[in-house]
């Protein structure tokens, strides 16, 4: 039993829970998300319909959402995490089964009135399960093999699901996204130590088995990662995602060239430039300014939530929120690291900038949880 259910008295109940919201990062989200509907108006050529009016009433949907998950009590979604987990891999395998193929990969449901990306709800969910198991988990418990190998088998299951969709940027985020959760757990890292040390292993094994009867990627996976080493090497094929990226990056200078001049996306020359590469068009436009004043608003949600989790001395409630927090972070960090050319071109949005449905609604749900955390906490009268 968790601190929070000896302190239950002292969390606010009814219309005061509103009051007890973390109002900075509500503000911060709608900041952030407002930079995308102004970026999506853009690259749409000032038409207000095609990408950011969608996205705007998506983000409307999405803050219902927060708010509603929100006020439900923290202790129900510690109960309700392993149905939530469990529920996220039946949509993975009946993505298997009756999911739509988009861009040369099966990973959507299609719901009727929205494609549904099971990928995105299981990022949420596996910090759930592991926020809730360990704090189920006794303490002294943690770092024995026996007690590490559960939460290893709940991390793994889901990535070899989303691998095969396949879905390489998804399942590194669901590995990484699991594995910061452990380690703010306590779990040892004498253990990390040896993943990173089997991860070079699985590195080396990767390069050898190219070309192979046993090759461990997909070819175009391949090609991602020559296209990384060395985006000159085809400028006009694999490499020209990046290649046009640097470019838009590099016109943009300190100021930008100003709202709605970019050439590379105005031009046409920017690919996806609606979803994973519009930080580049943020980036020409605004310059580095704009792109800096972007990573400030990202930086300053991480700072938010991170201080939620610290003062919350409920441990489901703060490792959830830490988790929440990771994840965001890793969305952000690789898709700009990826637009950048300083990570492989991988597929994943900039987090609330992008243009989708399913990343927005599951991360604005994510942060109810958060919010219900911070809500609920134990406190002292």
């Amino acid at each position: 039993m968790s601190y929070l259910e000896y302190n239950v008295k002292t969390v606010p109940t009814g219309p005061a829970k509103i009051l007890h919201m973390n109002w900075p990062l509500v503000v911060l989200l709608i900041a952030v998300a407002s930079v995308g509907f102004l970026m999506l108006y853009s690259v749409a050529g000032g038409d207000l319909s095609r990408w950011a009016e969608p996205q705007m009433k998506r983000f409307a949907i999405g803050l219902v959402i927060m708010f509603v998950v929100a006020m439900v009590p923290i202790w129900f979604w510690r109960n309700m995490a392993g149905i939530a987990f469990g529920g996220s891999l039946v949509l993975l395998v009946a993505v298997e089964v009756v999911g739509t193929t988009g861009m040369g990969a099966q990973r959507w449901i299609d719901l009727g009135f929205m494609r549904l990306q099971p990928s995105e709800l299981t990022k949420i969910t596996l910090v759930m399960i592991l926020a809730a198991y360990y704090d189920w988990l006794d303490v002294r418990k943690v770092s024995r093999p026996l007690w590490v190998l559960i939460p290893l088998v709940l991390i793994l299951v889901p990535t070899m699901l989303v691998l095969a969709q396949p879905d390489l940027g998804t399942a590194i985020l669901l590995v990484a996204g699991g594995g910061i959760v452990m380690f703010l757990a306590g779990v040892s890292w004498w253990y990390f130590v040896a993943v990173i040390g089997a991860g070079v292993g699985l590195v080396s094994a990767v390069f050898t088995s190219r070309g192979t009867s046993w090759q461990l990627l997909k070819d175009y996976q391949y090609r991602r990662i020559d296209t990384f080493l060395d985006p000159s090497s085809d400028p006009l094929g694999a490499g020209y995602h990046i290649t046009q990226s640097k470019i838009a990056l590099g016109s943009g200078g300190w100021t930008g060239r100003g709202f709605m001049q970019g050439t590379q996306s105005r031009l046409n020359f920017l690919p996806e430039k609606q979803t994973d590469f519009i930080f580049t068009t943020l980036a020409e436009e605004f310059g580095f300014l704009g792109a800096f004043s972007l990573l400030v608003l990202y930086a300053l949600i991480i700072f938010f939530c991170v201080v939620s989790a610290m003062t919350n001395k409920d441990r489901f409630g703060a490792l959830l929120t830490l988790g929440v927090a990771a994840t965001f972070f890793l969305f952000f960090a690789v898709n700009m690291s990826m637009v950048m050319g300083l990570a492989p071109v991988v597929g994943v949005p900039l987090p609330l900038v992008s243009y989708g449905g399913s990343a927005m609604l599951v991360l604005m749900g994510a942060f109810g949880l958060a919010q219900s955390a911070h809500v609920h906490r134990p406190r002292t009268r």
